[in-house]
């Protein structure tokens, strides 16, 4: 995305503006969830639905909110990595690739399924399902971490079933993708991604690793920082950049990029250096998903009612499918995990905004994923809670 400077400087008054404001409602909306004791990404989300388009119109959606949104999860799944060690994500590694797989089939299934029984044309039936299959890994690490869970054996189960989530809804969505436009689906296109997703997933994660566990004062050595901060966050972006050039989402990038300098956390401080950044980027991730909502698409009461039928179908599958994958667990660890998968957030958004692109999902449908990827982000708090609390 580029954003030309001249265009910039002219509304840079509004930029800062939108900015602002979604900062100030952000920090509102999670001071008021914290007094109610209610999740705080709940009340950042509506925060951005107040401001937003849909109540007061103060805040639309630009390319410098959507910049500054897509450095918020960055930097919270790079923090979120900073929490977890490779070790740790391969401990799990059967159970995360279980919910992973089973996280992807059983929804998108039952979406592209459900449409076609009701009469969808394929592509559109293919999109459903790919708006059902994928998860917002960066939702829930927000979550995990607001309920102190960052560090468990059901939090890291989902972070590793994260990638692979990824990677299939990718697929699905390169799928949904080749029908819309040429009726058919690349089966070459589908291979590279792979070819080029799992070295670079293998060489990152464990060669990286290796590296930072060798020479953990690493970060110390380049001479144009004060501190590790400056070459970490270089690194954080440098992987994001290239897991989104080769078709993965950017914030498995970052995400691998924290779990490699976790190798040297007992030597530097870098997490504390980090977290300025996160806690001032990660509210305008939020708010963003707010803003996007329309609320006026939801008054009639057919619209009202598919609303009600995909948003139950999205969180009973995801629910099932991580339930069914995370088998090898404890049943309260297993409770967090299927809670902790529901939430689509930002990625059924993307993938309804593709499909309403190419024509092939109309208005009150496109409205109808919105709103369904919206809901299950604030149902799932209160899942986790619920679960959490048992845990406890």
């Amino acid at each position: 995305m580029s954003i030309p400077f001249a265009a910039v400087h002219g509304d840079l008054s509004g930029y800062l503006t939108a900015l602002f404001l979604l900062l100030l409602a952000a920090k509102i909306g999670e001071e008021i969830c914290r007094h109610l004791h209610q999740p705080v990404v709940a009340g950042e989300i509506l925060a951005g639905v107040i401001v937003g388009p849909s109540v007061l119109g103060l805040v639309e959606l630009n390319n410098v909110v959507e910049v500054f949104a897509e450095l918020g999860v960055i930097f919270l799944l790079f923090w979120v990595g900073l929490e977890t060690k490779i070790s740790q994500i391969a401990s799990v590694g059967r159970s995360a690739a279980l919910v992973g797989v089973v996280g992807v089939v059983l929804p998108a299934g039952s979406g592209v399924l459900l449409a076609l029984v009701f009469g969808a044309s394929t592509a559109t039936a293919v999109f459903i399902g790919a708006a059902l299959a994928a998860t917002s890994v960066g939702i829930t690490s927000a979550l995990l971490m607001d309920l102190k869970l960052q560090s468990g054996r059901a939090a890291r189960t989902i972070l590793g079933a994260a990638v692979i989530d990824d990677i299939l809804a990718l697929i699905v969505l390169a799928m949904a993708t080749g029908i819309a436009t040429g009726g058919s689906v690349d089966l070459g296109d589908v291979g590279i991604l792979f070819a080029l997703a799992v070295p670079f997933l293998v060489f990152v994660s464990l060669g990286g690793s290796r590296v930072f566990r060798r020479w953990p004062k690493l970060l110390e050595v380049p001479r144009f920082a004060d501190s590790p901060l400056m070459p970490a966050v270089i690194i954080c972006l440098g992987l994001a950049v290239l897991s989104a050039e080769i078709g993965l989402a950017a914030v498995i990038g970052a995400f691998l990029a924290g779990m490699v300098i976790a190798e040297t956390r007992d030597h530097n401080s870098i997490e504390s250096e980090v977290a300025p950044i996160y806690a001032f980027f990660a509210p305008f991730f939020f708010t963003a998903i707010g803003v996007q909502v329309d609320i006026s698409s939801f008054t009639d009461g057919d619209t009202l009612l598919l609303l009600g039928g995909v948003t139950l179908l999205a969180v009973v599958t995801k629910y099932a499918g991580a339930w069914i994958g995370s088998i090898g667990l404890d049943r309260r660890d297993r409770a967090i995990v299927a809670a902790g998968m529901v939430p689509r957030g930002e990625v059924g958004i993307i993938v309804a905004g593709i499909g309403f692109s190419e024509g092939v999902i109309r208005d009150e449908l496109f409205a109808v994923v919105v709103g369904m990827a919206v809901l299950t982000t604030l149902i799932a708090p209160y899942m986790l809670k619920s679960a959490a609390r048992r845990r406890r």
